[in-house]
């Protein structure tokens, strides 16, 4: 049964992901996008990480969604909405796309995930999942979460800066 529920969690994330992209409106591509976070938060669920699923509704379903809302309603998406949604050339760009995706095969083909460190899931489950995740976020890895906040930071940055109406001088 938990293979049947895994099966429709991780296709609905893959259908929602696509319709979050091909959507033409950019209020219900958030709307796809937050029913795509609440699957992801169930499969963080079925690994039995509850802190994960926690913080992805929280975080993600919450708090991102919300900045990604507000940005979309700064923006003015009017002229963007008429324009002919696709253009000529497809055919070769779905061609770069097919090889890309063949290339990333081959390297990922020989790619092998190991598992070293200390923490077993024995550990794990002695020290809960929050502690161990919090002593190895901020301790093994706290410059690449310093550079992730300041990578978000120049987006908001930049969005507030393209919303922004130009004054004419």
């Amino acid at each position: 049964m938990v293979e049947w529920f895994f099966g429709y969690l991780a296709g609905a994330v893959i259908l929602l992901s696509i319709l979050v992209v091909l959507s033409r409106n950019p209020v219900h591509s958030v709307l796809w996008m937050l029913l795509m976070f609440l699957h992801v938060a169930g499969l963080y669920l079925l690994l039995n990480a509850e802190f994960l699923a926690a913080t992805q509704v929280i975080v993600y379903a919450g708090a991102i969604l919300v900045l990604f809302l507000f940005v979309v309603m700064l923006l003015n998406l009017k002229e963007e909405l008429r324009i002919k949604r696709f253009t000529g050339g497809w055919p070769f760009r779905l061609l770069i796309a097919a090889g890309i995706l063949i290339i990333l095969k081959k390297v990922l083909d020989g790619f092998k995930v190991g598992f070293k460190g200390p923490w077993s899931i024995e550990a794990i489950e002695q020290a809960t999942h929050t502690k161990a995740l919090g002593k190895v976020l901020f301790t093994e890895y706290i410059l690449p979460f310093e550079i992730a906040s300041l990578i978000l930071l120049v987006a908001i940055i930049g969005a507030v800066f393209l919303a922004k109406k130009r004054l004419r001088t």
